[in-house]
């Protein structure tokens, strides 16, 4: 593992150490990278609300727009008439 501060690649800046996670051989393996640039005046910099909203929308399921209809019902029904 690296001993260097990680630094923005835009401003040059110093920058957070983000712990991420990859799947390797079926475990997560966590993966240290630079996390975003806090420098106003960068333009690279990533907001902490804009940041958050993010990672909000990651983590919901999408919506299906498609109906889910029950089939086991609808042949039982068809048989019947």
């Amino acid at each position: 593992m690296d001993s260097d501060a990680h630094a923005c690649p835009a401003c040059g800046q110093p920058v957070d150490t983000v712990v991420r996670r990859h799947k390797t051989l079926g475990a997560w393996v966590p993966v240290w990278v630079p996390g975003p640039c806090r420098n106003p005046k960068c333009e690279a910099y990533v907001d902490k609300a804009a940041e958050e909203a993010a990672a909000d929308d990651k983590h919901r399921t999408p919506v299906t727009k498609t109906p889910v209809t029950n089939t086991a019902t609808d042949t039982a029904d068809t048989k019947k008439t």
